[in-house]
Order: structure tokens, then sequence, then C-alpha cells
């Protein structure tokens, strides 16, 4: 009886899950799931989200609102987990293997109006995006670009130069063991190792830091690791999100991070008198896309393709940019005029981001970089089954080759516990034997 009640609770189950949402149709469709990075939208924009959605639809709707800290774990719960979010927000290379494995949905264009996502985006982003369409899928009829940025060096000005993080030798200089905080991001360690590996080759135009960085196989694999093994004793940790908060107090002078992070720590770092600066190496670097996609699983494609629209407005994209520091895709004159800063003495060329007009202004450099810095970076793409050898990889290196504190650490405490031990086995052994001498006495 006791099976046959465990199967009939199992069948329960899994007719739920199954089920979750033809089961509740009618409710389900007021509401939004939403699946985003941690402190990645300001929070006022998702609040007034429902209003503004009442406004255009004369609907309600309710959001549910997770986050998440790594893809990999987003996309296994979409993909393995068949979870019911309506909008997540994946980078590239995700986008790509999301689009491979057809776990997608085309956002719904039908508003009664053409969509602030289709012009308000950059061009420059969208050719980017569609770099990762597959057969029969074009990719920006399934993502809308969100927010994107450069992979560099974060520094303190008071212990290193300009000039010192301008190359990416700098990580390996044993001067800054220690000093140095790395993001817990296998394929940016990924691609600065193999970029380092090169130097000679591609100041000689030999090979680009697209081949490089999208090179999997073996060879590859294994030169990333030797090198990522050189570097790892300069390491004092690897992080996901605390290495911008390290910065600004101090505790580290050197950070392998995105550019929307080290915006957030150089405004941090000077209100408290800490100088703190940001440079992509001139060998070159990974230029990155987080955008919004539906996926296949999810139950409301309505509000998660408003929800789009919305987020791509320009006050809206504003925002968002004051309230986390990284830099939207959205690219109107509004958002150009409003990030022109007459303060920074430096002009750059964003024609190739905001178009014609804008080939010398005066801008944040950390947010948007010149397009000499976008001529050397370029996007990551999905390495597809080699993904596995290479985690497999960054596992072996995060995970052996301690330093030599660390061991002789774990040795001395694993030395003092024998130690311990032994001891009181021979003070146990002494009393026994006295114990026994007191008997054979007694009965005397």
């Amino acid at each position: 009886m006791s099976k046959i009640l465990r199967f009939l609770c199992l069948l329960t189950f899994l007719i739920g899950l199954l089920s979750s949402c033809s089961r509740t149709k009618e409710e389900r469709n007021k509401i939004l799931k939403i699946y985003n990075w941690a402190d990645y939208i300001d929070e006022d924009v998702l609040n007034n989200f429902p209003k503004w959605y009442k406004e255009q639809t004369g609907e309600d709707i309710k959001v549910i609102y997770q986050v998440f800290d790594i893809n990999e774990i987003m996309l296994t719960k979409i993909e393995r987990g068949h979870e019911d979010f309506d909008l997540v927000c994946p980078s590239e290379y995700i986008i790509e293997r999301m689009l491979k494995k057809d776990l997608l949905l085309p956002i719904d264009r039908n508003f009664g109006k053409t969509p602030d996502y289709i012009n308000n985006i950059s061009p420059y982003i969208k050719e980017q995006l569609n770099k990762l369409s597959q057969p029969g899928r074009v990719a920006t009829n399934y993502v809308v670009a969100y927010m994107w940025g450069t992979t560099g060096l974060l520094y303190n000005e008071n212990f290193i130069s300009r000039e010192e993080v301008m190359t990416w030798d700098c990580l390996w200089n044993p001067e800054y063991k220690g000093k140095i905080l790395m993001k817990d991001s296998y394929r940016d360690a990924y691609g600065t190792a193999i970029i380092y590996a090169h130097t000679n080759k591609l100041a000689e135009g030999k090979v680009s830091v697209e081949q490089l960085m999208n090179d999997n196989s073996p060879e590859a694999i294994a030169l990333a690791e030797k090198y990522l093994k050189l570097m790892k004793p300069n390491i004092a940790g690897w992080e996901a999100d605390f290495g911008k908060e390290m910065m600004t107090k101090n505790k580290a002078w050197m950070n392998l991070t995105w550019s929307g992070d080290a915006v957030w720590a150089m405004e941090e770092a000077a209100a408290v008198g800490v100088n703190l600066g940001y440079e992509v190496p001139q060998e070159g670097s990974n230029i990155w896309y987080d955008g919004w996609v539906i996926p296949k699983y999810a139950c409301n494609v309505k509000a998660a393709s408003y929800f789009i629209d919305y987020i791509c407005q320009p006050d809206i994209a504003l925002k968002n940019m004051d309230a986390i520091g990284y830099v939207s895709a959205v690219a109107t004159p509004e958002i150009l005029e409003a990030k022109i800063d007459t303060t920074i003495t430096q002009y750059s060329n964003l024609s190739y981001f905001f178009g014609a007009g804008a080939d010398s202004i005066q801008i944040n450099l950390v947010q948007y970089p010149d397009q000499k810095i976008v001529e050397r970076c370029a996007m990551i793409r999905d390495f597809g089954d080699e993904t596995e050898l290479v985690l497999e990889m960054w596992s072996r290196v995060k995970g052996d080759n301690l330093n030599t504190g660390i061991l002789l650490l774990i040795f001395t405490v694993f030395g003092l516990l024998f130690v311990w031990i032994v001891i009181r086995k021979i003070r146990k052994y002494k009393q026994k034997q006295r114990h026994r001498r007191r008997r054979k006495r007694w009965y005397k």
C-alpha cells in the first residue's frame, strides 16, 4: 500500500509541475515572471511597469522578479527545469546557445505601433547580435539588447600607473602578488590568458582577438590553463560581485572586471577619497552584450514583449544606467545629450554607436569606449560541446595549485593534530600501566 501511495504522490507532483501554466492560465496571464542579474535594474523602473502596462493595454499585471549570478544557472533552470519565466537576460554566448537549442520564442511586435526597441537600439549593437543568428532564426527577432560593455582592469591609481595596466602583463607581475582580484568568470579569464599568450602574434597582425578568444581547441585550452596557473599565485580572490567593494576600500590594487562594475566602484571610491581608474589593455579584450529574450516555456509573451518595449524608452534607459552604472543599448539623441560631460577634456569617437555627428564628443570613456578601443575587442561566442572541457580546465585552475602559504597552513594544522593524538595515546597508555601496577600491589 505504501508503494502505491508514494507512486500517487509522485504522479500528482509531476502533473502539477507539468501543468503549472495551463492549470492557472487565467491567473498566469496577469503575471510577468522576470529572471535577471542581481543589481541590474532600477527598482522604480520595475515597480512602475504595472501602471505603464495598464495604460497601454487596460490590463492589470503583477511582476514576479528573481535574480541570478551566473548565466549557466539561469540556463539550467530553463533547459532542464522547464521553468516558466517570461523574460530572462542572458549574455551573448548563452543567447547563441539558446538559439541553437531552440529554447527561445520570437518577440511579439503586435503593439498597434512600431515598438520603441525597433528604432531605439543602436544599429551597431543589432549588427553584433545578429552574428549569433542560426539557420531560420535571425537573432534580433528573438533578442533585444539591454546593456553592453567591456572587460578590463580596474586599478588603484595610488599603487599602479595607467601605463602598467595598459598591458595584460601586469596580471602576471609578481610585484602584485596577493593584490589582484579576478572576476569568477571562466570565459573572461580564458580570453585574457589566451590573448596574453599570443601578445607578439597580435602585435604582428598574425592573429585577431576574435580568433583567439573563440579558439576552443585542446591546444588552446591547455595553453590558457598554463597561463592561468602561472597567474594564480598573484590572485587574492575569485569574485562574483565583491570585487568592486574591495577596491573602494583599498583592500586590493587591481581587479579584472566589467566596465559597469568599474563605473560603480569609481564613483563610490571617489566619495571616500580613493582614486580608481579603468582601462582596456592594448592587446584587446572581450566586448559583451546582455539582452532580453523570451524562453520557450514562457506563459505570458505579450507582457514580456511590452516590458521590452518599456525598458527601451530613453527616459527608462537613463534611469537604469544611473542606478546600475552599466550602459544601455539604447542610442537616441536624448541619451547622447544626457551623457555628454563638458568637464571631460578628452574627445571620443562614438559615431559607431550613436551615428553621424558623434565622432568627437566629451563622454565617459569607461561607459562608452572610443571606437579605437572597440576595434581591438571582440565578442566571445558559444563554445558548444567544448564548453565542458573549458569548465573542467577552469575547475583545475581554481581547485589545485594552492599557494605555498595555504599548503603550509594545512600541513601545520594536520601536523599539530597528529602530535596531539599521539600524545593523548601515550598518556592513556601510561595511565593504564600505572593502574595495572597499583592493582598488582593491592592484591599482594
